[in-house]
């Protein structure tokens, strides 16, 4: 099937969003995916738009849950009426990390597992396991984080998504395991820096909610 240009582009700004966001640099993310949006609003693209807005909502919600509940809301509008199942299991998950540190994670993950499964896509459960690998990060439970990169080292082990076994021990401040296997764009300690203040800003988030 012929691939238009507006497309091509459209996954440009999608990759580069996807990058920036698994390196903890939310800025530059966001910045990648509104310019994906406007792009698929200007050419009428209702399916490219509302996934580049699932994934600006993605962005936030490690580094900003107030600003990312209002863009997922704005997603779950996108999403009305299109036929984009991942894309809207996708939005639970980034309403999982924008909630990270509360208590209803655990049951809700539980449950959105269950019906990626049911629908057929399975590889949505890393990100299910990474949004849980936050969650036990803020809240310093080492034994539950131990749980949940073992289950995202198995769900990785063909390669795909390996980075965000590597994004977990970033989280929680531990080693990587050698070999080695992914390749980042900038300097693994600054994203492990990057990655470990995220989780030291939604503790503080908490305590000043408390």
């Amino acid at each position: 099937m012929p691939t238009s240009a507006s497309s091509l582009q459209g996954r440009h700004h999608r990759v580069l969003g996807d990058i920036h966001w698994s390196h903890a640099h939310t800025a530059q993310a966001v910045a990648a995916f509104e310019a994906g949006r406007t792009e698929a609003e200007q050419h009428a693209a209702a399916g490219e738009r509302a996934m580049m807005q699932v994934r600006l909502a993605l962005a936030l919600s490690f580094a900003d849950p107030a600003r990312a509940d209002d863009e997922l809301t704005l997603a779950h509008e996108h999403l009305d009426g299109l036929d984009q199942r991942s894309n809207t299991l996708l939005a639970q998950v980034v309403a999982l990390i924008k909630d990270a540190g509360t208590d209803s994670i655990t049951a809700r993950a539980h449950s959105l597992n269950t019906d990626i499964e049911s629908a057929g896509l399975p590889f949505l459960h890393r990100f299910v396991e990474l949004a849980r690998a936050f969650h036990h990060a803020v809240r310093s439970d080492s034994p539950q984080l131990a749980t949940t990169i073992a289950r995202l080292r198995a769900l990785t082990a063909g390669g795909d998504f390996a980075y965000f076994t590597d994004i977990a021990h970033f989280m929680a401040g531990l080693p990587l395991p050698q070999p080695f296997i992914t390749r980042w764009v900038t300097s693994e300690d600054d994203i492990r820096t990057a990655w470990r203040h995220l989780v030291q800003a939604r503790q503080e988030h908490l305590l000043a909610d408390h």
